[in-house]
């Protein structure tokens, strides 16, 4: 092996020694590959298509997309396809590389390694005469340009270099490269990195202005998301598109190209081993190992610096080095140094942006050796991952999972189609089941081959080897959804199952009861897409109230009884009925509402007519969110993205700094979640909720309304921070103290949690128990006024994930949202983000509560 990495990597080798950086001379192509290679002058260069070279410039993506599609025409190795479609309308784009003879039989290539998944089949392949299958993606996070601007060397590499290795290796590997998994988000940073890039004397210094990206940076997509959290969970087009392509295929390995701090160095996997997650295999782990050697050895042989094991790891399955870990293939992540401009200065010296380019070519070129030199092994763990899980599931005590909500159709469907996309088979429940009914729930079979991963999205572990995680500790699915679920064991039988699950069930199907109403309409807020056809009422001038108690109204055919939260519409004070008839059949069509006519304001039992005044009057909500620097991107990005891609509603973003100046009485709601505002800005905001407006605070933005006494609402201290006596601190190792602070949070976990279903912020909910993610050791305790704090934890609050005993006692009984009055407006504390990455369904109503009827809760209700 050393001497084929001697031929391989026999590479220019520059040191970042440089005080500065005058006069730059862009790097050729032969400092990033090897220079004992002849290449194919019909396969056009980067700088040919890019008027610069590699490294030169950060390259943008519509520079990428050209080049791609330029080798594609040019060389009969590539092939190209447009997988999907960023939210500003971006391209993605895989190009699929190996030798011309493979590409005239791809499909069938295809057709015979999809049977390593199928355990009735596998055992009959020969892996020997079988390639190999590796997919390379770069740069999910659009600020971490090394992996993106290396695909540029690494497919020019593979198209045009020559020679017997290059056609042996092409010849073994169906090679497939992403190389930009998040357009949008690179684009922002090109940019940034290019117009603040000086042309003659590049600038080193890490204060300047090219290092410090503007609010919200290039790392995330259009709506601020992190898509390398989102592969499980798939609520972004650009990760159904990737994971639909992973799926295609199932490689045997997967690269995941990234960037980390100025002053590191390159970290290859492993990870710390006991943060890998007990699902994963320890032959994954083992290969994973073996793989290592190849980059060790080609980083050897370039002097760069490098380190594995120690940080990161391989637990939450929702990231693009280990979701493959639960799909039969092998997770790898490269984190680079980041120059995140040109050249920075770091404690190794200046570093360049072309080197950490050149450590992404290399890695990827060391990864491509490992396929070659494990070929067969690593086949063969595809192969036994899909045997042992079917030999799992055949044993396994659940043998099936059954959820739904018949209130809420959207909720249910939008779970179906998460496991859908992930693979796994899903059906419709045939015949009634405890309360779950027939037509309205789905039942999961664990006798599949995604069993590995089901048990991964349903367990509801809290029991671990470590206390320490990268990320989220849990994800139970039918929690995030807050859906009520079942596992089945003797009960379940093969005559539960009705049809299959697929993405045209995802329509929606609402009615109108009775026939166009000349005295009301009504629909319950039962389904979690009522407050986008709320939205789309009060945007046009429709008059609507909200019944906040129950009543019972006579309809077509009979009378019903509607729950807290009823939207009721009195056509009498309507200036455009016949808009407002309009109206009814687009919310029945498009978000699946139903509609009930009322004919008569009369209610049939003695209680609450239509005219009565417990029919509280809605407002439009004029929505502002506060953002820009001291906030989260990601909490903000997702508050946006569930206004505008769920609710269709406008919603304004208004940078803190500017929140002082800026005129409040445009809106009667707005939101934060961040860690503070400047004194004119707070006093604008105090003023602004005298008057009437609904502050929603949340996460960092509820600590800091309590700091301005804008929320009354109190911490709940530890025993020690209560006044106990301290015991005499026990001597622990030095070595021991980052791992005990960590012990110490909650990265990611899910609580239990009751509501009040009597009050406005439960609304459309009909259950008192409810799960809530909490990523935050932060516990205030219930308001003063009894009726103040509609959501709370329970005295047994872990429902998954991990955290420590002295959080659990703190959180007992602690309030989780707290609504407080200031003047005429409300304040509403959520501890908890309702919001958290797009599918926490759940939690989600409980926001768009505090939005549309926060206004309606009684001062007298308040702390």
């Amino acid at each position: 092996m050393k001497a084929f990495f001697t031929a391989l990597f026999a590479l220019f080798f520059g040191v970042m020694v440089q005080a500065q950086v005058l006069n730059p001379e862009p790097v050729t192509l032969d400092y990033y590959l090897p220079d004992n290679v002849t290449y194919n002058s019909q396969i056009p260069t980067p700088e040919e298509i890019l008027g610069a070279q590699v490294g030169e410039w950060h390259v943008r993506h519509d520079q990428l997309v050209n080049y791609m599609y330029a080798v594609a025409e040019a060389s009969d190795r590539v092939t190209i396809d447009e997988y999907a479609r960023t939210y500003e309308n971006r391209p993605l784009l895989m190009l699929t590389i190996t030798s011309p003879q493979n590409h005239r039989n791809i499909e069938s290539i295809k057709e015979e390694h999809l049977k390593l998944t199928d355990a009735s089949v596998s055992d009959e392949l020969d892996l020997s005469q079988m390639p190999v299958v590796v997919t390379m993606s770069y740069s999910v996070h659009g600020n971490e340009p090394s992996g993106t601007n290396a695909s540029l060397a690494v497919v020019y590499y593979l198209a045009a270099a020559q020679g017997a290795e290059i056609n042996q290796m092409l010849q073994n590997t169906i090679i497939n490269v992403d190389p930009n998994i998040n357009p949008d988000g690179l684009n922002r940073f090109a940019h940034w990195a290019n117009t603040n890039k000086s042309k003659n004397v590049l600038v080193t210094d890490p204060q300047s202005r090219e290092f410090d990206e503007e609010w919200p940076g290039g790392r995330t997509n259009h709506y601020w998301f992190d898509l390398n959290r989102d592969w499980l969970l798939m609520q972004h087009p650009e990760s159904k598109g990737r994971v639909a392509k992973f799926h295609e295929w199932v490689p045997q390995i997967l690269t995941d190209h990234h960037e980390m701090g100025t002053n590191s160095t390159f970290f290859f996997q492993p990870g710390i081993p006991s943060r890998t997650h007990p699902i994963t295999p320890e032959r994954n782990q083992a290969l994973t190992g073996a793989i290592a050697e190849y980059h060790a050895e080609a980083l050897d042989e370039i002097q760069s610096l490098y380190y594995s094991q120690e940080s990161f790891d391989d637990f939450y399955y929702g990231k693009g080095s280990t979701y493959p870990d639960v799909n039969g293939s092998i997770g790898i992540l490269f984190e680079q140094a980041s120059s995140r401009g040109h050249a920075q200065e770091s404690v190794h010296g200046i570093l360049e942006f072309p080197f950490t380019i050149r450590n992404q070519v290399v890695t990827s070129l060391s990864t491509l050796a490992s396929a070659q030199g494990l070929r067969e092994e690593l086949l063969a763990n595809t192969r036994e991952f899909y045997k042992e899980a079917a030999e799992e599931a055949a044993d396994a005590p659940i043998k099936a999972y059954v959820f739904g909500e018949e209130a809420d159709q959207a909720r249910t469907k939008h779970l179906a189609e998460m496991l859908h996309r992930n693979q796994i088979n899903v059906y419709e429940l045939d015949r009634d089941y405890d309360d779950f009914k027939a037509g309205k729930s789905y039942v999961v079979p664990t006798n599949q081959k995604q069993y590995k991963l089901i048990t991964a999205m349903f367990e509801r572990r809290t029991e671990f080897t470590d206390s320490l995680f990268y990320d989220v500790s849990a994800w139970t699915m039918p929690y995030a959804f807050n859906l009520p679920f079942a596992e089945l064991d003797g009960d379940y039988n093969n005559n539960m199952l009705g049809d299959e699950f697929t993405l045209a069930d995802l329509e929606l199907e609402g009615s109108l009861v009775g026939d166009e109403a000349q005295y009301a309409y009504a629909f319950e807020w039962d389904e979690y897409y009522a407050p986008r056809a709320l939205n789309r009422l009060l945007a046009r001038g429709v008059r609507a109230k909200v019944a906040s108690r129950p009543f019972k109204s006579v309809i077509a055919n009979g009378a019903k009884d509607f729950d807290y939260g009823t939207i009721m519409i009195p056509m009498g004070v309507q200036d455009d009925p016949e808009m407002v008839h309009d109206l009814m059949e687009t919310i029945t069509e498009e978000d699946g509402i139903t509609v009930y006519e009322l004919p008569t304001g009369l209610t049939p039992t003695t209680g609450m007519d239509l005219g009565s005044g417990n029919f509280e009057d809605l407002r439009d909500p004029k929505v502002a969110i506060i953002g820009g620097p001291g906030t989260s991107s990601y909490e903000i990005g997702e508050a946006w993205h569930l206004f505008d891609q769920r609710y269709h509603m406008a919603a304004s973003i208004i940078l803190a700094e500017e929140v002082g100046g800026t005129d409040l009485s445009r809106y009667n709601t707005i939101v934060t979640s961040g860690y503070g505002l400047s004194d004119s800005a707070t006093e604008n905001l105090k003023s602004w909720v005298r008057q009437g407006g609904t502050l929603i605070a949340y996460r960092y933005g509820a600590n800091w309304a309590m700091s301005q006494d804008l929320a009354d609402i109190e911490y709940v201290q530890s025993d020690n921070e209560e006044g106990e006596e301290d015991e005499a601190p026990k001597q622990r190792p030095y070595i021991k103290a980052g791992p005990d602070r960590g012990a110490q949070g909650i990265g990611g976990s899910i609580f239990n949690a009751k509501l009040d279903l009597t009050h406005p912020i439960a609304y459309g909910f009909n259950r008192e128990d409810i799960t809530v993610f909490r990523s935050s050791t932060t516990f205030i305790k219930k308001g003063d006024n009894p009726y103040s704090t509609p959501l709370y934890y329970t005295d047994d609050p872990l429902a998954a994930g991990y955290s420590n005993d002295e959080n659990l006692e703190r959180a007992k009984n602690s309030g989780a949202i707290v609504v407080s009055g200031y003047g005429g407006g409300r304040v509403i504390a959520m501890m908890d983000n309702p919001n958290f990455r797009a599918f926490w369904y759940g939690t989600n109503k409980l926001f768009a509560n505090a939005v549309f009827f926060g206004h309606t809760i009684s001062g007298g209700t308040t702390n």
